[in-house]
């Protein structure tokens, strides 16, 4: 593949700023197809982003023969099958995350993709931004020590009546759509980077709980991770919660970092008695970096920047944790 022309299944809300522009900005690599099951808004969003193409059929752009690699960006519960279809006209996928409803959808799509010899990447595209790799960097050069104990909270208050009647906000706490519930929209972020930074886990134990019931959905998770190298991870996720929190701590043997994942923008680096700050900008199209790592794996110019079988491995965690399967 000379230029990577991409179509979109799912030209929602999060493509509008978080990916889809991204996918003309990037070197070799242009938006050329959309489509959702509306056509109407397909077509809208066709011409406010300059796409030369629309679909309301899914089938129609990923046989489009001037289509050669698909973002699937749809709900959860629809990934599996459009990545089944995309990988039998043999067409490498980009797919969000989560990655599917669960660790057997996952594992069916990751190996679809290694019998087809079809290139598959999850979107966990945090893995790309500059703070994530500075914090790597940081573990990596033992500015912390050795790191030991990682301690996640994050805690926001439930959604209201209002907000569970608009669609984008309603299927997100839908298990059928989504898997689970806002855990399993915004932990495997979370979870991957973890993984990431650590690698394999040897050890997962977790529980979960509905204790609002305002949705089907559990709305509490804690969630407890051995690593193979030894750190611990502890992890809990309240949404039903008076305040709101988004804050990570790896604790090392000689210092700490501290940081969030969707509120804040810098790292706290703690070590002998001194506090480091490390600031760095808001990017414009958060999935950016990730797509251009992307369209590279695609051109055989890298590697594959989050496989299928660590998107799958995430899928279990998330399951472990969440008790679901």
């Amino acid at each position: 593949m000379n230029i990577i022309h991409w179509g979109i299944i799912g030209c929602g809300d999060v493509t509008e700023v978080k990916s889809g522009p991204a996918f003309n900005k990037v070197p070799n690599s242009a938006l050329v197809a959309v489509m959702r099951r509306n056509g109407e808004k397909a077509a809208d969003y066709a011409k406010r982003h300059n796409v030369p193409r629309w679909y309301d059929d899914a089938s129609q752009l990923i046989n489009d023969p001037g289509v050669n690699a698909i973002y699937i960006a749809t709900p959860p519960d629809s990934h599996e099958a459009y990545t089944l279809a995309a990988i039998h006209a043999g067409k490498p996928v980009y797919v969000e995350k989560p990655m599917t409803l669960n660790y057997a959808s996952a594992q069916r799509m990751a190996n679809a993709a290694a019998e087809k010899n079809v290139k598959l990447v999850v979107a966990h595209y945090r893995r790309k931004w500059p703070l994530f790799k500075k914090i790597k960097e940081l573990i990596n050069e033992k500015m912390i020590g050795e790191p030991g104990l990682v301690y996640l909270q994050f805690c926001r208050p439930a959604m209201t009546k209002e907000e569970l009647a608009v669609e984008k906000n309603a299927w997100r706490v839908n298990p059928a759509i989504s898997g689970g519930g806002l855990f399993h929209d915004l932990a495997p972020h979370q979870l991957d980077i973890m993984f990431w930074l650590f690698g394999p886990a040897t050890e997962i134990n977790g529980r979960a709980s509905n204790q609002n019931k305002v949705y089907a959905a559990d709305d509490t998770v804690s969630g407890n991770i051995q690593f193979e190298n030894g750190v611990d991870f502890k992890g809990n996720w309240n949404f039903n919660a008076a305040a709101n929190k988004d804050r990570c701590e790896i604790i090392g043997s000689t210092g700490k970092l501290s940081f969030s994942f969707f509120s804040g923008n810098s790292i706290e680096l703690v070590t002998n008695n001194q506090i480091t700050r490390f600031d760095f900008d808001l990017l414009q199209h958060v999935q950016q970096p990730m797509i251009e790592k992307v369209v590279q794996y695609f051109r055989n110019e890298a590697g594959n920047p989050c496989t299928a079988e660590e998107g799958a491995e995430i899928m279990r965690w998330i399951g472990i944790c969440s008790n679901c399967t």
